[in-house]
């Protein structure tokens, strides 16, 4: 005790300050794989040091000699197993500081829209996915759409989703208030771990939230269920009341950014 008092006796400021940020580095990357299959991954990667451990105390030479190959490229297989999260992060560093020049009120009217297309859509038996853009920007996924540039309204979501149309199978994209283009394909989730029964749909929703922070809006074609989907979690919605307030507290004060959707 004496000896540890004394360590943090010789402590300076920039000695916390680099705490503090290893800990917010450290903070930040659970946070990124929250939910995803980096989890079961992490775990794994415990499993392996703890076995590490044990062949030096048993004295088991032949474990410690392959494991101890495996920790000298630790650093090759992080960015190996880790890829989708590292890319999901450095997006989240280099994101899109500037806002959308539209009112709260105007962000807020659409995703009313959004929210009354998708119980329209669910009554109707139409699939649809429904992406939400928030800081980090989808525009390598918008460019590879049809243009549109028109104003959101469940009239267009219901024409642009249903089974007749060449673009429902795609994404419609929104952006400043208004849809930008349609036709877009968003990517699978790799998590092997996904509930079988999920098709398309909620492959591409979980895909595009565990590489980015968007908030993604499926709609079952097969069940009329609709669900609500970020950081690579899927909820189940059962009225536009608890859709509206969920989409509110989760773009929180950022309800000028993007809006984008799929089908």
């Amino acid at each position: 005790m004496h000896n540890l008092l004394l360590t943090w006796g010789h402590l300076e400021w920039n000695d916390f300050f680099d705490i503090l940020l290893v800990w917010l580095v450290v903070y930040k990357l659970l946070t990124f794989i929250k939910g995803t299959g980096a989890v079961q991954i992490l775990a794994g990667l415990g499993i392996v040091a703890i076995s590490y451990i044990l062949s030096i105390w048993l004295e088991l030479s032949t474990l410690n000699w392959g494991l101890q190959q495996f920790f000298d490229n630790l650093f090759l297989i992080v960015i190996i197993l880790f890829q989708a999260e590292i890319r999901r992060a450095l997006a989240h560093i280099g994101r899109n500081p500037f806002f959308s020049n539209i009112t709260a009120s105007q962000e807020m009217e659409a995703i009313e829209e959004l929210c009354i297309g998708a119980f329209r859509l669910s009554e109707l038996g139409y699939g649809a996915l429904i992406v939400i853009e928030k800081e980090i920007g989808l525009e390598n996924y918008i460019e590879k759409g049809e243009a549109v540039d028109s104003q959101i309204s469940s009239e267009l979501l219901i024409s642009v989703f249903h089974p007749q149309s060449p673009l429902h199978d795609g994404a419609v994209v929104m952006r400043g208030g208004r849809l930008a283009s349609a036709g877009t394909f968003l990517p699978l989730s790799r998590n092997p771990n996904i509930d079988k029964q999920f098709g398309t749909r909620h492959r591409a929703a979980l895909g595009i939230t565990e590489e980015t922070d968007a908030i993604v809006l499926v709609v079952s074609e097969e069940r009329q269920q609709i669900s609500l989907v970020e950081q690579g979690i899927l909820v189940n919605v059962s009225d536009l009341k608890s859709l509206r307030s969920s989409l509110v507290k989760s773009l929180q004060l950022k309800l000028t950014n993007k809006v984008v959707v799929h089908g």
